[in-house]
């Protein structure tokens, strides 16, 4: 359990957050979520003391112990068991079962466990490092996008390691599904503020989104109200009769201060350019068979038919050949025997991870973008830059000085630069903020083509997915269905032995009365409107009359006093006491008017009020939990 106050931290020029505060209570699990630069990683490292703050405290309970998995790669023993072994509490050294259950959770075989560390991929060594971290005796665990190494089978055994966790979490993942089955709380960095929530991503995001609706209508009718009371006090000013409120109105203006406009926040919004297909199939895939060993093949004999408008997601443990087969559909590598064969009328975009390493790191995002097609205009590349959050000077950032998640937009943005009709993606949303990740799930739904797209992002899955290549048990099959409809009929081989939890046989909880849908809050806020413009619109009209009469009747008096003073001086006696006369009468008008008009001003400022604290209750969200 730690707790945050005021802290405030700033790189050269850029503040990434300031003076916020939160606290992680007793076995708490909390998502960390915010956009990619937004200081995510930057507030781990201040919480375990590897960076310190320019303000503010963080304070740790002695004895607490926190886990964090260190970037750095260093490994002592001669094999991974050995290794992960290490990282044992001094009271249960010899509970080696522990080790052999973290490790074969994280994909580690048989085989693996008795290898070197230094033998182990880039990979599998973050594993390794993670596992260490699991065994730890640890009151936090801080995870940092733990699934970007893992396969679909390891991310699903490490949420339900997290889901048993005893202990308090932070974590952050761009895989909305895994954050949300996990979390009890979610935590946001934004707009360089933190707010905190018990639930999951969408329920924090709604909140955020309506409250900043309301601020932005509050900000518009405050500013609306600021103009009316500067319009009123200009207007009566020198009324002596009115001067009580014209001192009222400078008071409230005083009070009133002004809310700034809410800086807009750049957000990927893209769409797929889809080329016209008027086929059946856009892919024709028949007796594949590839290994690199050429006695143990990772496919053999494979053969499907992709239609035009299919939906077919690659899945499986890593190192089972998914990527592999990606490549072959690709063209990238040639298959052992077999064909894979399109249509003269398909254009296929292809996406890898690995072509970052194609990304010129003297090249511009400009240029990167303008050489994906030698016929885009600049604008155009401009304007695709701009899609994939390089806006002005930005895109003319060099490679060299991207993020991960930077470069994955530039291959995106490349890919979008011409219409195509079959997309071949291999892990697309690694390195990409959740964000970036709903708007690419936005645009490959909306594409009016084929795509085929390994993936270990079940959220993904859910969504999108009809048709499933699955790699397991040595082996490759197709599964027509969902991804719902897999994991109830057939599933993984390693939960074969385990209870299976699904989302709808978890115990209900206590019944809560449902929250208010958007659509109904619009619905009562429209009613709402629409009665208090009914109400105060008759009281602005009769006071709207009675402002433009004493208007009239002030610029009479002003008139009246002029020709008094110009008859006294041209000594005209009997002209002075009929204007005297009228004067005293507009007077007389004057004061009526003013006394008319108070009571309706009053009644009419009541009334608002009234609407107005009626909007506020129905704009204000639930209250989240503990900050």
């Amino acid at each position: 359990m730690i707790q945050v106050e005021n802290l405030t931290k700033r790189y050269g020029g850029q503040t990434l957050f300031e003076g916020i505060s939160f606290k992680i209570n007793r076995r708490e699990r909390v998502g960390l979520v915010g956009r990619n630069g937004h200081g995510k990683t930057t507030l781990f490292r201040l919480i375990v003391g590897q960076e310190e703050p320019d303000e503010g405290l963080i304070s740790i309970p002695r004895s607490y112990r926190i886990g964090y998995v260190e970037q750095h790669l260093g490994f002592t023993a001669p094999t991974v068991f050995q290794e992960a072994a290490l990282s044992l509490p001094r009271d249960q050294r010899d509970d080696f079962w522990r080790v052999e259950k973290i490790l074969a959770g994280l994909g580690f075989g048989e085989a693996d466990r008795a290898k070197h560390p230094a033998e182990l991929s880039g990979g599998f060594q973050v594993r390794l490092n993670l596992a260490k971290v699991l065994l730890a005796d640890h009151n936090m665990l801080l995870l940092d996008e733990p699934n970007n190494y893992l396969d679909i089978t390891s991310i699903r055994w490490l949420e339900k390691f997290l889901n048993a966790w005893p202990g308090e979490l932070i974590l952050v993942t761009h895989d909305r599904s895994f954050m949300d089955k996990v979390v009890t709380h979610t935590l946001a960095i934004h707009r360089r503020k933190v707010k905190k929530i018990e639930g999951t991503t969408g329920k924090l995001y709604d909140q955020i989104a309506l409250e900043e609706e309301t601020y932005e209508k509050t900000r518009i009718n405050d500013e609306r109200r600021r103009k009316e009371i500067e319009n009123f006090i200009a207007k009566f000013r020198a009324s002596a009769r009115l001067q009580g409120l014209v001192e009222s109105r400078k008071k409230t203006l005083a009070k009133m201060g002004r809310k700034e406009k809410l800086e807009r926040l750049p957000s990927l919004d893209f769409a797929f350019t889809a080329k016209p297909f008027h086929g059946k199939y856009v892919l024709n895939i028949d007796g594949l068979t590839f290994g690199y060993d050429p006695e143990r093949p990772l496919i053999r004999d494979f053969g499907l038919s992709i239609g035009a408008r299919d939906r077919v997601f690659i899945i499986g443990p890593n190192g089972k050949g998914k990527t592999t087969f990606l490549k072959l559909l690709a063209g990238r590598l040639e298959p052992q025997a077999g064909t894979v064969v399109s249509p003269m009328a398909v254009t296929t975009g292809y996406f890898e991870q690995t072509n970052v390493q194609s990304l010129g790191p003297q090249n511009t995002v400009l240029e990167e973008i303008q050489n994906a097609d030698a016929s885009i205009e600049p604008a155009k590349a401009r304007f695709l830059a701009g899609m994939m959050m390089f806006e002005d000077d930005n895109a003319l950032k060099k490679i060299s000085i991207l993020s991960g998640g930077e470069k994955s937009r530039v291959l995106l943005a490349k890919l979008i630069a011409a219409p195509v009709n079959l997309l071949l993606l291999d892990e697309p949303t690694n390195h990409l903020d959740m964000d970036s990740s709903d708007a690419l799930l936005a645009a490959l739904d909306e594409f009016e083509g084929a795509v085929i797209m390994v993936t270990h992002n079940e959220l993904f899955l859910d969504a999108l997915a009809e048709r499933l290549i699955v790699f397991q048990d040595d082996g490759l099959s197709v599964f027509e269905g969902t991804y719902d409809r897999f994991l109830e009929k057939v599933g993984w081989s390693t939960e074969k032995d385990r209870p299976r939890i699904r989302p709808d046989e978890t115990e209900p909880g206590p019944a809560a009365a449902p929250p208010r849908g958007r659509r109904e809050i619009r619905k009562l806020r429209s009613e709402i409107v629409a009665e208090k413009s009914k109400v105060l619109r008759p009281l602005e009209q009769n006071m709207g009359v009675l402002e433009k009469h004493i208007e009239k009747t002030e610029a009479d008096i002003a008139r009246l006093t002029r020709e008094i003073v110009e008859a006294s001086q041209s000594r005209e006696s009997g002209k002075i006491a009929g204007l005297s006369k009228s004067l005293h009468q507009s007077r007389r008008d004057l004061d009526g008017f003013f006394a008319d008009l108070e009571p309706l001003l009053e009644e009419y400022e009541i009334k608002r009020a009234e609407f107005d604290r009626r909007l506020n209750d129905l704009d204000a969200p639930d209250k989240g939990a503990g900050s």
